[in-house]
């Protein structure tokens, strides 16, 4: 017999206990992960705003691949704007609320408005470097309903 566990609310509804996901667990299409990964590389390669053109930027766009890894892969975050100045190599972070997002058929890690990062001390883990996620290339496949 399945035994039941009752939630462990209380009042104010008390927030859950996060489950930790290791990148090689990271699939298509999903989102809500938290993980604990290193910034091995970090690359700016979309900077917008003119400079000089107006002395205020009203919103200049900075966005940075960011090689990121832990004991059991690599994957590729997206960073943007104030996450860029976040995510530099040989920190540590933790992702909080992190979805996948596909960039020319491979798994991009991101972390939008609903989600978070936070700068921990260092992680006690090796990189595991030779297995890439965001070298996985995947096609789109549409299953018709018989």
């Amino acid at each position: 017999m399945a035994t039941e566990q009752k939630k462990q609310g209380g009042a104010g509804g008390a927030k859950r206990k996060p489950v930790f996901t290791k990148v090689d667990q990271l699939k298509p299409g999903t989102s809500g992960h938290t993980l604990t990964a290193k910034v091995l590389t970090s690359k700016t390669v979309l900077h917008k705003g003119r400079p000089g053109a107006a002395a205020v930027q009203l919103h200049p766009t900075t966005i940075a691949e960011c090689l990121i890894g832990d004991e059991t892969g690599t994957i590729l975050f997206t960073a943007r704007n104030e996450q860029v100045d976040l995510m530099k190599p040989g920190t540590t972070v933790i992702l909080r609320n992190a979805k996948i997002d596909m960039f020319k058929g491979s798994m991009r890690l991101a972390v939008d408005k609903w989600g978070r990062i936070e700068v921990t001390g260092p992680a006690n883990f090796t990189v595991k470097e030779d297995n890439n996620l965001s070298l996985i290339e995947y096609e789109l496949v549409n299953v018709a309903d018989e």
